[in-house]
């Protein structure tokens, strides 16, 4: 079944709109960049982001979400604790971020 794995930042407020436009760019390339070890092809489904626009203001000043998308627990499992890619880009960005918040849940399953 699939997994949704939702990642929210609030950057710290003296980081530039460049340096987090390029967190962005970069947390998104993730999908291509990052390769399964057997087959060495990209196993992230789906990634999509973009800024916080909802009305309700109940943010917590997180202001950039993305949203990527694993095919199954083992995906999801070596992206976090193994993946080079994945653990690079975690590593370079604690300069920037302020709070990140991350959930993941399987649809339908409660």
């Amino acid at each position: 079944m699939t997994i949704v794995h939702i990642v929210m930042f609030q950057f710290k407020a003296d980081a530039s709109e460049a340096a987090i436009k390029d967190v962005c760019d970069r947390m998104l390339s993730l999908k291509d960049q990052c390769l399964h070890p057997t087959t060495k092809k990209p196993y992230i489904r789906s990634a999509v982001g973009g800024k916080e626009n909802s009305p309700e203001k109940m943010s917590g000043g997180l202001t950039h979400i993305f949203v990527e998308e694993f095919d199954n627990e083992e995906d999801r499992k070596y992206y976090l604790e193994k993946d080079p890619m994945h653990l690079a880009f975690v590593h370079s960005i604690g300069g920037l971020v302020e709070k990140a918040q991350v959930v993941d849940f399987t649809a339908g399953v409660f």
